[in-house]
């Protein structure tokens, strides 16, 4: 089951719901990032590597890294709720094990456990080199509240 949901895309209307949610994430334009997976509870995000999102030494600064991770686990609970719904995230941890040197991050979000009320997402980060070569930099959970959507 795994697999088949790494490659399978939600519906229209979902991406579109998810589309619409992540651009009205002020961060996420600001850094650069954008979505280049959406399926049923899982998403991806993708963060290239620039100047504006490193650290001191080069490297993708940890807060870009958890940033867009934490995005990726919103979006995925996300897209497994109704559309009069939303998700706020009520903690998460992030594990950082290996220096995000890379030409860009690749955040995937993966629903482990949907609920009413709170959802759990795995989160890693990859960092990935334009040749192919993958590298698993950061790993973590997160559990997210649905809410209903706001008036707006």
């Amino acid at each position: 089951m795994a697999d088949r949901m790494r490659h399978e895309q939600a519906s229209p209307a979902v991406q579109k719901r998810v589309q619409d949610s992540f651009d009205l994430q002020g961060l996420m334009s600001h850094l650069g990032a954008w979505i280049n997976h959406i399926g049923p509870g899982r998403v991806h995000i993708v963060l290239p590597a620039r100047p504006a999102v490193t650290q001191q030494h080069g490297y993708i600064h940890a807060g870009a890294v958890s940033a867009v991770a934490d995005s990726a686990g919103g979006c995925a609970a996300l897209t497994l709720f109704d559309e009069e719904s939303e998700v706020l995230t009520v903690e998460y941890e992030i594990n950082l094990l290996a220096p995000a040197a890379d030409d860009h991050l690749e955040a995937i979000g993966t629903v482990l456990k949907p609920g009413r009320t709170l959802t759990v997402c795995r989160l890693e980060a990859n960092g990935l080199q334009t040749d192919g070569v993958r590298e698993l930099v950061a790993n973590g959970q997160q559990a997210l509240i649905r809410v209903n959507r706001t008036a707006g």
